[in-house]
């Protein structure tokens, strides 16, 4: 049912999201505790800022409770998708590459489950990454997350 959900909400709404000059990186439906919650992460360059949230809620709202996809409350959350953005098109694997990532895989992978390296990119079904001196290329369904990594 998650996913069922998270795909209609966002083939109904990342069209709305783009006429704002936007992008959407990922829509999440999630139980924690008591309460469902529907988030949706977006972006731009130069960073989101407050009045995008505000202005995509109110959007989506609308449109959410005009369709009505989800069959039970749930609470709205829009943010930008932070720091450590996840990576899930094929275009963020080119728009990001050169970047630092970490990808996790779902079982040990050359007996790791996580790699962090400079993303080379997205090469015929893998991840390829500069780790440890190395490239790696991970099959990407092999892997249960990719995201932008941070450098203290």
């Amino acid at each position: 049912m998650k996913s069922k959900v998270e795909e209609q909400v966002t083939t109904l709404v990342e069209p709305y999201i783009r006429q704002q000059g936007l992008e959407l990186v990922d829509v999440e439906y999630v139980k924690e505790g008591a309460h469902w919650y529907l988030r949706i992460f977006i972006d731009k360059a130069g960073g989101v800022e407050l009045s995008d949230c505000q202005a995509v809620s109110i959007l989506v709202s609308e449109k959410l409770d005009q369709a009505d996809p989800v069959n039970q409350a749930y609470l709205l959350e829009v943010s930008s998708p932070g720091l450590e953005r996840p990576l899930k098109k094929d275009e963020d694997f080119a728009t990001y590459k050169g970047s630092l990532v970490t990808v996790h895989t779902y079982a040990p992978y050359q007996g790791y489950k996580e790699f962090t390296g400079n993303l080379v990119g997205l090469e015929e079904g893998q991840i390829v990454l500069e780790h440890a001196g190395t490239k790696v290329a991970i099959p990407q369904q092999q892997v249960s997350k990719t995201h932008l990594a941070v450098e203290f």
